[in-house]
């Protein structure tokens, strides 16, 4: 399925194509945004997952890692995944759906690198997550599934490569809840991509290629629908320290997105903000 990835380094990435080849061909154009089309996003659950469709945002880790090296850097995203003890507890659901899109964007980045335990630690995290969100008993079933099969080593890992990116890039928007719980969609998908620019933004800080992040990390569009709804949600909410920590990042990189260009200065501040959330998971 040919699906836009649209996360903080794809801006290159073509859309809408009627083939993987036609897609996978570099473009000087950035990708249509919501509001280039002038499109308004509303905040209704409907509205929410037919709009998430549109704007994938949990990163793809060959069209990440193609971009990387397109704009000539070297770094390899799955080996600058964090090691993190990412806890699904709590009653908090806002911190929850955050961390689920954490692991989620760890377990696709990761998928052909890391070993079986792992990614079984990383999948049955996961689930745990969704299953304290409300998530549908069908999205357990598919976890289930493929980590039954990466226990009984059937299936090659480009299999599962591709598996992973239609449960996140499709089923995630589409997640059906039995509390009612349609609205954390953004903030699971807030975490991934809160992950991929941390760790593009490592790879610019390592390999010095700061010239490259107007590039790979000014995405105006997505950080407003993020803030958007945080900010909207945030009426509605006790005090939590993630998502208020998460606000406060999205407010920070909403003012670097309105520049022009992006400094080392700006790389920086990407990485330090969207660590100190990831801190906190």
């Amino acid at each position: 399925m040919v699906r836009c990835m649209l996360i903080p380094l794809l801006l290159s990435a073509a859309c809408g194509g009627e083939s993987t080849e036609t897609t996978s061909k570099p473009t000087d154009q950035p990708v249509a945004t919501a509001a280039e089309r002038g499109t308004t996003i509303k905040f209704d659950p409907a509205t929410l997952r037919a709009e998430a469709v549109r704007i994938a945002l949990v990163p793809s880790p060959a069209e990440m890692q193609k971009a990387l090296s397109n704009a000539g850097l070297t770094s390899q995203l799955a080996q600058m995944v964090d090691v993190r003890d990412i806890k699904m507890t709590g009653n908090n659901k806002d911190q929850t759906a955050v961390r689920a899109g954490v692991v989620l964007a760890d377990i696709v980045l990761t998928i052909k690198a890391s070993d079986d335990v792992a990614q079984l630690t990383r999948l049955a995290r996961l689930k745990q997550g969704f299953v304290a969100l409300g998530a549908d008993e069908s999205v357990s079933r598919v976890i289930d599934d493929l980590s039954g099969r990466i226990r009984s080593g059937s299936g090659s890992k480009d299999d599962l490569v591709k598996e992973m990116d239609q449960l996140a890039g499709v089923m995630v928007p589409e997640l059906k809840f039995t509390e009612g719980g349609e609205g954390l969609i953004p903030l699971i998908q807030a975490g991934s991509w809160l992950e991929g620019a941390y760790l593009v933004s490592g790879a610019i800080q390592a390999e010095g290629k700061f010239e490259e992040a107007r590039n790979l990390l000014k995405q105006p569009a997505v950080v407003d629908y993020f803030l958007g709804y945080v900010k909207k949600e945030g009426k509605e909410r006790a005090p939590d320290a993630v998502v208020d920590t998460l606000e406060k990042t999205l407010t920070t990189l909403k003012e670097i997105a309105a520049k022009d260009d992006l400094t080392e200065e700006d790389v920086n501040i990407i990485h330090s903000a969207t660590g100190a959330v990831l801190k906190l998971l």
